[in-house]
């Protein structure tokens, strides 16, 4: 019997004494995805949050301590890093020895002190999380680069303009106001068009112009592609790990599903969308072209971990019903400023 997988028996008890399950080892960032996220997304930490804002620095740290054998609950990003994991597991099944998977850094300006206790609520969830950037209250947002982030998710609409101005891909989470079930084997992203995947250019002409020169304008130019939006590069790394799939053979099996879930119309506006991503040499997975009916009733139906929009009123409706959102704050859409009515406080 192989030893490494035999199950050995305790000499005064009889207990069944498994070897312990081997972590995986960490990957080298410039061949992985790497999400950064912060603790607030991760983990819900609304009563911490009330503390610090009512009470000040020190009665926060000292409530971490003197809680910090009591794991954390789930916040919003908690279900998408739980699929990450999955398809980790199913990577390295195929490529025992590759490290391009996923690798997510905790990226949070909270104090050191807080540490064991984030340290104790991702070994109470068995969550693979190596890599933490504590900041100590100044801003993390001048670490992502040196961890190679591909994408960061926070609470904080402040740090996450900060990484755009980077040029990382980021997005700022909010909490749905009721649960539901998501898939626990396959990795569910959804995505805007228009300020998300692709830049703002059609989202500028209607909104200076309205729908029918929009309409005129995507018509005259369907041969050519959009430029970049802040979250291409963040498809791109998605595609670049399907197609690790698609190698052996798992195209319909493949555990990473992608989605475009946009307001265009699919006649008068969609050429333009799906020939750009052509151009770029990027699959999408499912097209909904919803031409301006609400998002929220489809993104229920389609439940992904996360969905990116650029307008809060789209993000506030998926929201409503359930849907994990985050909001990307790029392009023309964001000089009428919305203060979020979805519950949502700083991220620490």
């Amino acid at each position: 019997m192989n030893e490494v997988n035999r199950t050995r028996l305790d000499t005064d008890g009889g207990r069944d004494i498994s070897p312990p399950r081997r972590r995986p080892r960490s990957p080298n960032p410039k061949n992985c995805v790497t999400v950064a996220v912060s603790s607030r997304v991760l983990f819900s930490m609304d009563v911490e949050q009330q503390i610090y804002e009512q009470k000040g620095m020190e009665e926060y740290l000292a409530h971490q301590q003197q809680h910090e054998m009591e794991p954390l609950q789930p916040g919003p990003a908690f279900p998408f890093i739980k699929a990450i994991e999955t398809v980790n597991s199913r990577l390295r099944e195929l490529y025992p020895d590759s490290e391009e998977v996923f690798d997510v850094v905790l990226m949070t300006n909270n104090h050191a002190n807080v540490g064991l206790r984030l340290i104790n609520s991702i070994n109470h969830h068995s969550l693979f999380i190596e890599r933490f950037c504590m900041t100590g209250g100044n801003s993390p947002i001048g670490y992502l680069k040196a961890y190679h982030t591909n994408l960061y998710l926070s609470a904080d609409a402040y740090k996450v303009r900060e990484a755009l101005d980077e040029g990382i891909a980021a997005a700022t989470m909010f909490t749905p106001e009721k649960v539901v079930e998501v898939s626990e084997v396959e990795l569910r992203v959804a995505f805007d068009g228009d300020a998300v995947l692709f830049d703002d250019e059609s989202e500028r002409i209607y909104k200076a112009h309205g729908l029918d020169k929009f309409f005129e304008h995507e018509k005259a130019l369907a041969d050519k592609p959009l430029d970049h939006g802040p979250l291409k590069g963040f498809l791109e790394s998605l595609g670049k790990l399907q197609r690790k799939f698609y190698a052996k053979g798992q195209r319909l099996g493949c555990p990473i599903r992608t989605y475009l879930v946009t307001a265009r119309s699919a006649a008068s506006s969609g050429t333009r969308a799906l020939k750009t991503l052509r151009s770029w040499g990027l699959e999408i997975d499912e097209a909904l072209f919803l031409a301006g009916a609400p998002k929220g009733p489809l993104l229920e139906k389609i439940r992904p971990h996360i969905f990116f929009d650029d307008q809060m009123f789209h993000v506030q409706g998926a929201s409503r019903m359930g849907t994990v959102a985050a909001h990307v704050p790029y392009g023309i859409a964001q000089k009428v400023t919305h203060k979020p009515s979805i519950s949502n406080t700083a991220a620490k």
